[in-house]
């Protein structure tokens, strides 16, 4: 990821959002593209920042932006710009088209409890429709002093779709030099065709399927991350995903990955249900990877459209 779009708003969620786009920046030298969107009920539209606004709510939206870009570090190149869309998530699509920019950082919805994940009416639009990845940061994650990661974890089932999120994983750990952790979750509840849950023989099965894919996973990892990037699996059941999720132990340096459903269109969002459980259920920052998304392509960089930045960051 060259770049990526920081949902900002003067908000606790819009700092979390900041915190781990500044995370995300310092760890893959990354540039940040802070976007604050204002409402619009006609087309949306890239509106660059600039002494020309008059109107009291430009000027406070420049007044944040330029706010949140003075607290950044030094290291960490930004622009800012204030998009007018319909709704929040529209104008960030918008803007990432517009930019060419690799992912959506959001924070967690207002009603998400402190240290986890919640996707508010924002995020639950980006996860069923964003042709990018989007990162959605914990409650409460710009008071935990995250300046970068220090691990990248893989959710990763045994259905269609484990490798994008494996090769997207794969890609951020060995341009930062990280560990990669590899988890299969192994939920024990689900039922048969009679309606009837797992004996322990078929919990047994479902256990070492899980383990077996999440190995050749492994080894297709191996086989391209540098010799210093340490690859290692985990396999975590319980009755419930929540159940697993908490058999894990968490780092709070830790960035996970997980991936779309199979009834994604291609290159687009859609969260299933399982990966659903896993966004309520971690306590750390997380990347929600499209359906067939290839980290090793890139976008064009944004040409001469007539789209004008405040500045950016040397």
């Amino acid at each position: 990821m060259r770049s990526v779009i920081v949902g900002y708003l003067d908000t606790p969620a819009g700092r979390d959002a900041l915190a781990l786009g500044a995370a995300l920046a310092a760890t893959l030298g990354l540039r940040l593209d802070l976007v604050l969107v204002l409402h619009d009920e006609g087309r949306a539209s890239l509106v660059p920042v600039g002494p020309s606004y008059e109107r009291h709510l430009d000027d406070l939206a420049e007044g944040w932006l330029k706010e949140a870009r003075a607290g950044l570090p030094e290291s960490v190149a930004s622009t800012a710009h204030v998009v007018r869309a319909e709704t929040f998530a529209e104008g960030l699509v918008t803007a990432a088209g517009d930019l060419g920019a690799d992912a959506i950082v959001i924070g967690a919805g207002k009603e998400g409890a402190f240290g986890r994940l919640h996707l508010g009416s924002v995020g639950g639009v980006l996860v069923h429709s964003a042709p990018v990845p989007v990162a959605i940061a914990p409650a409460g994650l710009a008071g935990r002093g995250v300046h970068r990661f220090g691990t990248i974890t893989a959710a990763v089932g045994t259905r269609a779709g484990a490798r994008a999120v494996v090769d997207s994983a794969i890609a951020v750990a060995s341009a930062a030099r990280l560990p990669l952790r590899l988890v299969s979750l192994v939920p024990l509840d689900v039922a048969d065709g009679t309606g009837s849950v797992d004996t322990r023989d078929r919990a047994d099965d479902r256990h070492a399927v899980a383990r077996e894919h999440a190995e050749g996973l492994r080894d297709v990892a191996l086989r391209t991350v540098p010799d210093r990037v340490d690859v290692t699996v985990e396999i975590a059941a319980g009755p419930r995903i929540g159940d697993a999720i908490r058999d894990l132990t968490w780092t709070a340096d830790e960035l996970v990955f997980v991936g779309s459903s199979r009834l994604a269109q291609p290159h687009r969002l859609f969260l299933g249900s399982v990966a659903a459980k896993i966004v309520r259920g971690v306590p750390v920052p997380l990347v929600v990877v499209p359906r067939d998304h290839d980290p090793r392509s890139t976008r064009p960089d944004p040409g001469s459209d007539g789209v004008v930045h405040e500045g950016t960051t040397p």
